[in-house]
């Protein structure tokens, strides 16, 4: 609560509601003897909300009774055992100095007696008492120390007690050092004997919580202070010990400053408070360096206590005490930088030491121990005792039975009880002995069925809960070491022990608690996981710039130089750097001088060696798994960096060939598989799953993808200017070419369309984005057929004559100068042509790739298609060819095509008025050829295997589109394309009739558009060219064509 109150976010709203100042002022003034039913104009806004009031402050209230509980039972209660003794005095004293630093507690009782006499008609019954305790304990100290007066005694023996156990933990590191702490090499004759003294429970006793019972218990009993050379020497060597303790969390005492305050009020205490003063410069001037040089010990002893149990893990048996008191030893030095909290060093959490898998080792060799020496040594005990020991064995172990020694450890508590009353018939004093034995045999008991719990006690920093702000910048400090990175783990892992910072008397608070938990340790796991990932993505570019210097691309320089090796060799101008060869980064004259890659794995070693502290942990309910945190930042980095290698420019058209990204990719790819050798993650799934994303149009994180960015690029660059002719396809060469013109081209089409950037494209993007390509492909199409359509409205009339008399060459003459618009026509259809011809390049290249990669499936696929019957059932056929087409295979009909077509038909037109629009398109075509010889660039190129105007790409869209539309108007296709054979070649041979007309020039190259035609479409044959056009003119127009091409042999 009194966090609560005292943080500004979490404090509760109607204690700053302006509308509840007067009645809070007050409640404050006449607490508490409050006239709830004189001065109502006071509480007016107490009783108009009192309902919500009430709710809202009944924790508080009760929280604030269970301290009187807690109160009256102290004082009622007697405990016989020094340690739950001083924990109590001190729990009790902590709860009322924290109790009294709430200052809303007045207000919140207030309210809440007001609000509950407005609603029951009277005060709650605990509410005098409450409001006496607040009275009384206005001073708290003074009144504490009036209350502990009578126990002075008591408490005085029991802190004197520790006389011989702290001064032998509070020693400078110099000592721990002489006496060489904590080592198990210092004697290596008594490494196998068994870790034991005489007061194993104090072994790994916290500093900390001895500081508090000395420096609080000398504060409420201070009397023995100026009666007592002991107690003197134990207060002043607590009070050099630091500044502050802990009360309760991040609840601190400023001990000199609190003592100072308390002693200054009573006579006789100025030699006391010259002792404080004394012992609060001491801690100014030699506490940091004494806490420093103890962390330095600590590393170093830790380390070696480490890789010994590592490489001897059997050694955790009878060195267990060891191992606890390194622990607690470490954790009193992180707590004691946390309570002071400034110039802090860097920090190695003892946690990294702490390898549960041994556990059945500590078992085995405890088990055996309490079996063999402990049972012989308590045979005078109850036969209870020692039965219950001589009968356990290692098979149990093996087994891994559960054991529970809870009853045994109670039992003797309960003897320590008989036996410390006052006129005992054995009391325990008189028998040391027996002390000792039985001390040691629960030490062994716990190492069987409580290591967790001792783990728990010498290890757990839940404070780190309530000092986020301290506990982030120890986890930077850290992080900024690369020698520190392999303890980064800790960080979150500590993270988990925040789960037992609750208290179940204020379960409102386990919420809040949750969310700082998880938050930092979600935050931790991230930086975690983005310095990793840098790290080795970092080592992924610099092997990809080293094997980008191994494609063929870069290997012109050498070929040239080897082609004029026998002339003399130039010697290179001065200045001039000679570029060094592949490889050349690989020779050393010195390797002891360290180079950036040699940095960087270093670097990814020490992050790696965290992850494998453990594989998952639980924070609050919460199953935290560290490597997915990698996994998650690799993917969404490598997710960019492929974007990144992309380079698109929208603005200067520039993009980095397929190929050399594919290239890139697998260099990174190859790298990132390094991985698996340093940490257990499977690389596998995150390279499918980065590389899956980037064949969709967005990826996880709503990106672009290379499938949108190539998809934008094909169409907005290389697919436009072919559609002006800037760039020809080029069958012979299955690429696209650029023209030459007077213009450099911001690219060369042939270095991006060619069979390796297009299989390296597929590779790339696969079936789904190669899919995505398809249906952007088919939006521009549809959008030609769209206007195409437009166009054969606006000459319905003329086609249909032109249809019907086409075998009448003086009505035809007539009839086409009445038609408009036939060079549009063409050239919306070459556009479709020059789409479909690169889609068809597209899908033999992705059909190459996954014949590669998976030939087994591609087999059945192209089985299923060549026995599927179009006429048989159209919509099955359909479905096969859409199969097909997705593994790249060409179809007598375009699946996409069909769908795209389909999509374009709306309800206010009939079928056959599309029939009839789709008859007289192709009539339109038909009668528009003839228009193409007027144009210059219809020469048809031999080397390229096409016209230089791409209209050989008509070919492919008359065959494909007529395919796509007469399917889905279910009309014979076959029918239909002879039908525009016949008329084209009608048209086409009057072509040989104007002799003197400029028609003339490219006649032949026309001609063998019609020959194109027919060998492009499945369902058109060379009998059926032949019974309407012929073939000798066909042989003509090659040997024409052909006759200007130069041949050279050799």
């Amino acid at each position: 609560q009194s966090q609560t109150c005292g943080d500004p976010k979490l404090r509760p709203s109607f204690l700053t509601d302006k509308a509840m100042e007067s009645a809070i002022k007050y409640i404050n003034k006449r607490f508490p003897n409050i006239d709830y039913r004189g001065n109502i104009q006071n509480l007016t806004s107490i009783q108009r909300q009192k309902s919500e009031v009430l709710s809202n402050t009944t924790s508080y209230y009760e929280s604030f009774l269970d301290v009187i509980e807690f109160r009256v039972n102290i004082v009622t209660t007697n405990f016989d055992f020094t340690k739950n003794y001083l924990d109590l005095i001190i729990t009790y004293t902590s709860v009322i100095i924290t109790l009294s630093r709430i200052d809303d507690k007045k207000a919140l009782v207030g309210m809440f007696n007001c609000a509950h006499e407005m609603t029951n008609g009277s005060s709650d019954p605990s509410y005098p008492r409450l409001g006496q305790m607040f009275l009384e304990y206005d001073h708290p100290w003074k009144k504490l120390t009036e209350e502990f007066g009578p126990h002075t005694k008591a408490v005085t023996t029991a802190l004197l007690s520790l006389k011989m156990v702290y001064p032998r933990r509070n020693l400078p590191a110099e000592q721990w050092r002489s006496a060489q702490l904590l080592s198990l090499l210092s004697a290596p004759a008594a490494m196998l004997d068994s870790a034991c003294c005489d007061t194993m429970a104090c072994e790994y006793l916290s500093m900390e919580t001895m500081e508090r019972w000395i420096i609080i218990g000398f504060l409420l009993c201070h009397s023995s202070l100026n009666s007592n050379q002991a107690s003197q020497e134990l207060w002043k060597m607590g009070l050099r010990s630091g500044i502050y303790l802990t009360l309760t969390r991040d609840e601190v005492l400023n001990i000199h400053k609190v003592s100072e305050d308390l002693f200054d009020n009573i006579k006789g205490y100025n030699k006391r408070i010259a002792d404080i003063k004394e012992c609060r410069e001491h801690v100014l001037v030699n506490g940091g360096a004494m806490h420093r040089e103890r962390r330095h010990f600590l590393r170093g002893a830790l380390k070696e206590l480490c890789k010994v149990l590592e490489d001897e893990p059997g050694l955790l048996g009878p060195k267990a005490l060891f191992v606890f008191m390194a622990l607690s030893f470490s954790r009193d030095e992180i707590l004691w930088l946390v309570r002071h909290s400034e110039n802090m060093p860097k920090l190695k959490v003892p946690e990294d030491y702490i390898d549960k898998k041994y556990n059945n080792v500590v078992q085995r060799y405890h088990v055996q121990y309490l079996a063999q020496f402990d049972a012989l040594s308590i045979f005078f005990f109850p036969s209870s005792f020692v039965s219950t020991l001589s009968g356990l064995s290692v098979k149990q172990v093996d087994n891994k039975e559960e054991f529970d020694f809870r009853a045994l450890r109670l039992d003797w508590l309960r003897l320590q009880a008989y036996t410390s009353v006052n006129k005992a018939p054995l009391p325990l004093k008189d028998y040391p002995d027996l002390a000792k034995v039985m001390n040691l045999t629960q030490f062994h008991t716990k190492m069987v069925d409580a290591v967790e719990e001792m783990l728990y006690e010498t290890s757990e920093l839940s404070i780190f809960c309530f000092y986020p702000r301290v506990f982030e910048k120890m986890f930077t400090q850290s992080s900024e070491e690369v020698t520190m990175k392999r303890y980064l783990m800790a960080f979150p892992l500590a993270c988990a022990h925040f789960s037992q910072s609750g208290d179940p008397l204020c379960p409102e608070e386990v919420q809040a608690m949750e969310k700082r938990s998880l938050r930092l340790c979600v935050t931790f796991l991230e930086q975690i996981a983005k310095q990793t990932s840098t790290v080795v993505l970092e080592i992924c570019a610099e092997q990809r710039n080293l094997c980008d210097q191994l494609l063929p691309k870069h290997c012109a320089e050498t070929i040239s130089a080897a082609r004029y090796r026998k002339q003399k060799k130039q010697m290179p101008k001065k200045g001039e750097v000679q570029k060094e060869k592949p490889g050349a980064e690989s020779l050393r004259k010195d390797r002891t001088v360290a180079n950036n890659m040699d940095k960087l794995h270093l670097m990814l070693t020490e992050l790696c060696s965290c992850y494998s502290l453990c594989g998952d942990f639980v924070v609050f309910d919460h199953i935290v798994v560290p490597t997915e945190f990698l996994i998650s930042q690799l993917e969404t980095r490598l997710s960019e960096i492929i974007v990144r290698m992309t380079n698109y420019n929208q603005t200067t058209q520039e993009i980095t060939r397929p190929s050399d990204l594919l290239a890139g990719i697998r260099a990174y790819v190859a790298n990132l598989h390094s991985l698996s050798c340093y940490i257990n993650v499977d690389v596998t799934r995150l390279v499918k799953s980065v590389l899956l994303q980037q064949t969709q149009p967005l990826d996880s994180h709503g990106g672009q993808t290379i499938t949108t960015l190539y998809t934008n690029w094909f169409l907005e660059s290389l697919l436009r200017q072919a559609s002006n002719s800037l760039i020809v396809h080029c069958p012979t060469l299955h690429c696209f070419m650029s023209q030459v013109t007077d213009t450099e081209p911001s690219f060369r089409a042939e270095e991006f369309s060619d069979i390796s950037e297009l299989q390296a494209l597929a590779e790339l993007i696969g079936a789904y984005g190669l899919k995505f390509l398809s249906e952007n492909l088919m939006w521009h199409i549809t959008s030609q057929v769209t206007e195409l359509k437009k166009m054969v409205v606006e000459n319905m009339d003329v086609l249909v004559q032109m249809k019907n008399n086409f075998d009448k060459p003086e009505e035809m003459v007539n009839l086409k100068k009445r038609l408009t618009g036939g060079e549009n026509v063409l050239k919306r259809m070459t556009i479709i042509g020059v789409i479909l011809s690169f889609r068809a390049m597209v899908q033999e290249c992705l059909k190459d790739i996954l014949h590669k990669h998976c030939p087994y499936l591609t087999g059945p696929i192209q089985c299923l298609r060549d026995f599927s019957n179009p006429e048989a059932d159209i919509q099955v056929t359909l479905s096969i060819y859409e199969l097909a087409s997705a593994a790249g295979l060409p179809c007598d009909i375009d699946p996409s095509l069909v769908a795209a077509i389909r999509s374009m038909q709306t309800d206010n037109t009939s079928p056959d008025e599309e029939h009839k629009l789709s008859r007289l398109l192709l009539v339109y075509i038909a009668v528009s050829l003839p228009l193409l010889a007027l144009d210059p660039n219809s020469f048809y190129n031999r080397e390229h295997g096409g016209h230089n105007n791409n209209i050989h790409c008509l070919a492919r869209a008359i065959n494909q589109l007529a395919a796509a539309m007469f399917t889905i108007q279910n009309k014979n296709i076959e029918q239909q394309l002879k039908e525009f054979l016949l008329l084209a070649s009608s048209t086409l041979l009057q072509l040989g009739q104007n002799v003197e007309r400029m028609e003339i020039k490219n006649r032949e190259s026309i001609y063998l558009l019609l020959h194109m035609i027919v060998e492009e479409s499945p369902f058109l044959s060379q009998d059926m060219l032949e019974s309407c056009f012929p073939y000798v003119l066909l042989r003509n127009a090659y040997r024409e064509v052909y006759k200007s091409f130069i041949v050279t042999l050799g």
